[in-house]
């Protein structure tokens, strides 16, 4: 239960995509003056050292993040990519980028004091190291670390005093019964609160839970009569072609309902980006459907 570590994984093209999703959701959220209330389910160590022994060990950042700040990068990039990137720079000083800010540290770093931040974590290790690294950043009330089931725990925050909310649910999906879950939170979520802002992400593999994830969630969103969105990022077969190395994760998704209304051509110029940059064979795509 206790055996995915984020660590191994921080910076690859899934945090590229589901980072760049979310900065571009914060920002729009954020440009009303009300508080916000961000609920993240599975807020992982918070910070990761992409020089250390976890990230070192796996080197999915040289296929993420790094080839965004290699240079030749082509210039322009897209808007809500380029937030993404310079977020990260935000968190590095020099040339080098040797830290990688996971989900926490960068909606702290885009929210007002008035705003509010709840972290869940139920990694006994990963749940320390947030909040030790929660702790420098000397935050006060603004944000909350809680070692506690995030399916579960965001319930009693639902729905916040400010009305307004963004829940961020990203699970590892080591056990299936995440994707049933993740089904079960939102459909609970949006009886509680109708009118936030949902974001899931999930990895697109060979598991008939994870084709079924987002036909199950249009469904939910259509049913309840609100609006979605739904983005995919690939960046090789799901086959493997070299037996010598571990296949990988090949894609992901994000599914959202209620998003905002920038967020789709947002990602219509930042998603054949991200499938050019960080392409690793010929089966690189990306898709982008919506509904109300």
């Amino acid at each position: 239960m206790f055996s995915y570590r984020h660590a191994f994984h921080a910076g690859n093209h899934a945090d590229v995509f589901k980072h760049t999703v979310l900065i571009a959701t914060l920002q729009h959220l954020l440009q009303k003056d009300a508080a916000l209330t961000v609920l993240d389910t599975h807020a992982g160590a918070g910070l990761y050292r992409l020089d250390g022994d976890y990230a070192s060990t796996s080197g999915e950042a040289a296929d993420g993040i790094q080839r965004l700040l290699a240079p030749g990068v082509p210039t322009p990039l897209a808007p809500a990519l380029q937030d993404y990137v310079d977020m990260v720079r935000a968190f590095n000083q020099g040339p080098s980028t040797r830290v990688y800010p996971g989900s926490p540290f960068i909606a702290q770093r885009l929210l007002r004091e008035h705003d509010r931040l709840k972290l869940f974590e139920l990694h006994p290790t990963d749940a320390r190291a947030l909040a030790g690294n929660i702790a420098q950043l000397e935050a006060g009330r603004q944000v909350a670390v809680l070692a506690e089931d995030g399916f579960e725990g965001v319930k009693k925050f639902l729905p916040p005093p400010a009305r307004r909310a963004l829940v961020l649910c990203d699970p590892s999906y080591e056990i299936k019964s995440d994707y049933g879950r993740v089904q079960d939170l939102l459909q609970d979520a949006l009886k509680r609160f109708a009118t936030g802002v949902y974001a899931v992400w999930y990895p697109i593999i060979a598991r008939p839970e994870a084709h079924d994830l987002p036909r199950r969630l249009k469904t939910l969103a259509n049913k309840a009569g609100k609006p979605w969105l739904h983005a995919t990022l690939t960046v090789k077969s799901s086959k493997q072609t070299t037996p010598e190395r571990r296949p990988g994760l090949p894609a992901s998704g994000m599914f959202l309902i209620n998003p905002p209304f920038t967020l789709e051509a947002a990602l219509r110029q930042a998603l054949p980006q991200m499938a050019e940059l960080l392409a690793q064979d010929r089966h690189a795509a990306h898709g982008l459907e919506s509904g109300s």
